[in-house]
């Protein structure tokens, strides 16, 4: 009986699960610098880019619910980072925008995608983006097939 396909090493499931946790190790003392947690990075992520968003968008774009992006933009609340206002048409919808503070951290925070392209590629000769790109390109790949072949949004 061949073994192979079960043993722990040849398992891609077990390479993702350890790639995840190496690339949030290398994240975590960069955003440490910035006062950042990775999920306040993405949700500064998604503001850097739209500007603002509504509770339900960051939950849409981020993949998470409410029970944890809420406290977490709380959280940012305290920190100075965001302001959470109430929309007038509907109370019931929460929009959080950048402050000043929050706004200015972009510009610390340019720096972060190229740290870890240097911690991914390090060992190939540094951050190069052709290689950055490719790499992001198979992992959408990979995603979006395995979405289509188990039928599920993996996403939300």
């Amino acid at each position: 009986m061949d073994t192979a396909p079960l043993l722990l090493e040849n398992q891609i499931c077990f390479r993702v699960y350890s790639l995840e946790k190496s690339i949030m190790a290398a994240y975590k003392p960069i955003l440490r610098a910035l006062g950042l947690t990775y999920p306040q990075y993405l949700v500064m992520l998604v503001l850097w880019e739209k500007g603002e968003s509504t509770i339900g968008g960051l939950c849409e774009s981020l993949g998470l619910d409410t029970g944890t992006v809420s406290p977490l933009v709380k959280r940012m609340e305290k920190s100075g980072l965001v302001e959470r206002h109430r929309q007038p048409a509907d109370e019931r919808t929460v929009v959080v925008v950048l402050t000043e503070k929050g706004s200015r951290l972009r510009q610390e925070a340019v720096q972060v995608p190229h740290m870890i392209g240097n911690c991914l590629f390090g060992s190939a000769g540094g951050f190069d983006l052709v290689s950055y790109n490719r790499l992001r390109t198979a992992l959408d790949e990979a995603l979006q097939a395995l979405q289509a072949h188990a039928g599920l949004d993996l996403e939300t």
